[in-house]
């Protein structure tokens, strides 16, 4: 029990959510949050006034921030449809990010043909203005995260109610000891080395029995394998998170990744521990404790605020 309730401590600390907040229904008819009765007092949660916002700020593009508590000046929206990308759960406002990861995320659409990817199906990146969300991630902060559906695009426009309501893939067994191989196929692995390689990115987090696949999987340069890095739920997705861009001063990088594959049999052997496998669930009335503004930048009420 010690070991899950560290584990979901640090999972709440690097605000990584599980497959089943990003597997969350949307809706195809999205009603406007109610205002806040007293938004200027200082104890009301950042998330509340941060998912309040619709429209990003007026600013100069500039992540701020950590990935987990900070925010997002200057964002860019990722049209709802590309040539090989369609973004999903539309209700959420979520496709906003910092124009490095809109870059990111066109050239990799364009590429995944070549990879056996048929085309990209976009999660979250962030709000408009970033910050906390009122629900799903603790992370997708600062507008360098986003998650990419592990089911490709099919050949046709998806509807807005499919959007909505339709689910990603499941690629890991049911004993979770590794991926099924009736759904996992080269194109999941074209496709996560295609990412990879790209030298913004600092880290891919996916299933550990995606990881040990990958291992398996990989042909030729593995250099790319050091980035994919296993963690928590990432059945259904896998979360890219890039690297701090050089416009953005005042955001707080991560510590590099470890060097070396992370494929030996010591390094993923404590992801399929019985503990890790199957977690006990935390109690639904333990309280939760939400950012306020004094807990981000100073310069988030400045990106809060503006126009």
């Amino acid at each position: 029990m010690k070991v899950f309730l560290f584990t979901f401590a640090l999972a709440a600390t690097l605000g990584l959510g599980g497959a089943a907040s990003a597997q969350d229904k949307g809706t195809v008819d999205p009603k406007p949050l109610p205002p806040l009765a007293n938004p200027d007092d200082p104890k009301t949660a950042a998330k509340d006034l941060f998912g309040r916002k619709t429209t990003p700020a007026n600013l100069q593009a500039r992540a701020v921030g950590f990935y987990t508590k900070g925010c997002l000046a200057g964002a860019v929206a990722l049209p709802v449809n590309g040539k090989n990308w369609q973004v999903m759960r539309l209700s959420r406002n979520r496709n906003w990010g910092h124009p490095e990861l809109i870059d990111f995320l066109e050239r990799l659409a364009e590429k995944a043909p070549t990879v056996g990817w048929n085309g990209l199906l976009v999660g979250d990146l962030a709000q408009p203005r970033g910050g906390p969300m009122m629900t799903g991630h603790g992370s997708h902060q600062i507008g360098l995260d986003v998650d990419i559906w592990l089911r490709p695009m099919p050949d046709r426009e998806l509807t807005r109610r499919e959007r909505e309501e339709m689910m990603s893939t499941n690629v890991v067994r049911p004993d979770k000891l590794d991926v099924d191989p009736n759904i996992w196929t080269p194109g999941h692995v074209g496709i996560i080395k295609a990412a990879a390689e790209d030298p913004r990115v600092e880290r891919i987090l996916v299933n550990a029995a995606i990881k040990k696949a990958l291992c398996r999987d990989a042909k030729g340069d593995r250099s790319w394998l050091h980035k994919v890095r296993p963690w928590y739920w990432h059945n259904y997705h896998f979360h890219v998170r890039l690297g701090c861009p050089k416009d953005s001063t005042s955001c707080k990088p991560q510590p590099p990744v470890s060097a070396g594959e992370g494929c030996g049999d010591a390094e993923l052997a404590y992801w399929f521990k019985p503990k890790i496998l199957h977690p006990e669930e935390p109690k639904a009335d333990r309280p939760r404790k939400h950012m306020t503004m004094s807990a981000l930048p100073a310069e988030c009420r400045q990106v809060l605020m503006a126009d």
